[in-house]
C-alpha cells in the first residue's frame, strides 16, 4: 500500500535566501544595495563594462573578444545562466546598485551545502564608484545575507596580489588571507598568482553591517 504523497519542497526549502534584495547601506558614495539582475539591466551593465574596459579588464579571465563579451546582445546569454544556476542553488547574483543606478555585480558562487556550506564571492565595480566604500559595503550586506538566510558558514575570496583596491576591500570587510593560489587563473593572457581570503560566521557574530557601522564606514539609512 502506497504511503502518503510528499508534499512539495517550497522554493524558500530548496534554495533559502533566495531570491532576495538586499539593502541599502549609506556609504561614502551614497546608498548602496543588491538586488537580483534583470534582463533589462543589459544596456546599462554593457555601458559601463565597454566604457571600463582597461579599469575591469587586467583583473578578470582571460577569453574572447572584451568588446563582443560584454555588448548589449551578450547580457541575455549571462543573465540566463545565473539565472539558472540561481533556481538550482548554486549561484547567488546579484546586481550592485548605488542610489538605484547599477555600478557593478557581486556573484556568490560554487554554493555547497551539507557538512562543507560554503561558497566563494566575486565582484566589480565601475571606476566612477570605486573608492568610495561602495564594494565594501556590498560585500557586507551580502556575507550577513549568506551567514544568515543561506545558511553557510564559510566564504572564500581570491585577489591578485596586485590588486590593492580589492584586497583593502576584502581586509576591511573582515575576510583575513589564509595563503597563495600559484599560477591559479589565465588572467590577462598569463596564469596569474591570487591570494586566497576567507571569513567564517563565527568570525562576525553580530554581523558584518554592524562591524562597519561601529567603525563608521558606513550607516544604515
Amino acid at each position: 500500500m502506497a504511503g502518503p504523497v510528499p508534499k512539495p519542497e517550497s522554493a524558500e526549502g530548496r534554495h533559502p535566501g533566495w531570491p532576495a534584495r538586499l539593502g541599502p547601506l549609506v556609504a561614502e558614495g551614497g546608498g548602496v544595495a543588491l538586488r537580483p539582475p534583470r534582463l533589462r539591466d543589459a544596456t546599462d551593465w554593457s555601458g559601463i563594462r565597454l566604457r571600463d574596459r582597461e579599469h575591469l579588464r587586467r583583473w578578470e579571465p582571460s577569453g574572447g573578444d572584451w568588446r563582443q563579451r560584454n555588448a548589449a546582445s551578450a547580457w541575455f546569454g549571462q543573465w540566463t545562466a545565473l539565472r539558472g544556476m540561481a533556481r538550482r542553488g548554486c549561484v547567488l547574483p546579484f546586481v550592485i546598485t548605488l542610489d538605484g543606478v547599477l555600478v557593478g555585480q557581486l556573484t556568490v558562487g560554487n554554493i555547497i551545502r551539507g557538512a562543507l556550506r560554503s561558497g566563494w564571492v566575486g565582484y566589480w565595480v565601475s571606476s566612477a564608484a570605486a573608492g568610495n566604500g561602495v564594494a565594501t559595503a556590498a560585500l557586507a550586506l551580502a556575507v550577513d545575507h549568506c551567514f544568515g538566510p543561506v545558511g553557510l558558514h564559510r566564504l572564500e575570496a581570491t585577489v591578485r596580489p596586485e590588486n590593492a583596491s580589492s584586497v583593502r576591500v576584502l581586509e576591511k570587510a573582515a575576510f583575513r588571507r589564509e595563503g597563495l593560489f600559484e599560477r591559479y587563473l589565465d588572467v590577462a593572457g598569463a596564469w596569474r598568482d591570487h591570494l586566497v581570503y576567507a571569513l567564517t560566521a563565527e568570525e562576525v557574530p553580530e554581523g558584518l553591517e554592524s562591524a562597519l557601522i561601529r567603525s563608521g564606514r558606513v550607516r544604515r539609512p
